[in-house]
């Protein structure tokens, strides 16, 4: 995993077909929102939906751009919970899938902490949060998919 003063970026190999990986991948909000509170829906750029998380709240969640199997971009307030969108209180998350082998490797991206308005010690503190973060939702991502591939 890096981490900057405006990145995390991790990635992790999924034993699993890469559309199947992509199904996943491409429900709007999946890195935040409660597994059960998740619907069917595709990602659509432009679309925004509002990730519910029963521990740490509702996000907002808009599609920045999708290239169908391999590459998604999301736009979303990690550390402003419940407070609209907004270019100066959001951060941008990309996936990009890559097949390899039998499996899919799946790299995310989270950028823009440098510039987030608020205090350092918040701004800070979310990075730190998403990164340590981003361990867990990859690692319970894999085994959610490849139990489903199985």
């Amino acid at each position: 995993m890096t981490i900057t003063t405006d990145r995390i970026e991790r990635e992790t190999l999924i034993a699993a077909p890469q559309d199947r990986v992509w199904a996943m991948v491409a429900q709007p909000g999946w890195w935040v929102a409660d597994e059960g509170s998740l619907t069917d829906e595709v990602a659509e750029e432009g679309r925004s939906v509002l990730a519910k998380n029963s521990a740490y709240g509702e996000f907002p969640v808009r599609v920045e751009k999708v290239d169908p199997t391999s590459y998604l971009a999301y736009r979303w307030a990690s550390a402003f919970p419940g407070v609209e969108l907004r270019d100066d209180n959001s951060t941008l998350v990309e996936f990009t899938l890559t097949p390899e082998g039998d499996g899919t490797r799946l790299r995310v991206v989270e950028s823009g902490f440098g510039s987030l308005a608020g205090a350092t010690e918040q701004i800070d503190q979310a990075q730190q949060q998403n990164a340590d973060g981003w361990i867990e939702v990859l690692d319970g991502f894999r085994s959610r998919v490849e139990k489903a591939a199985a």
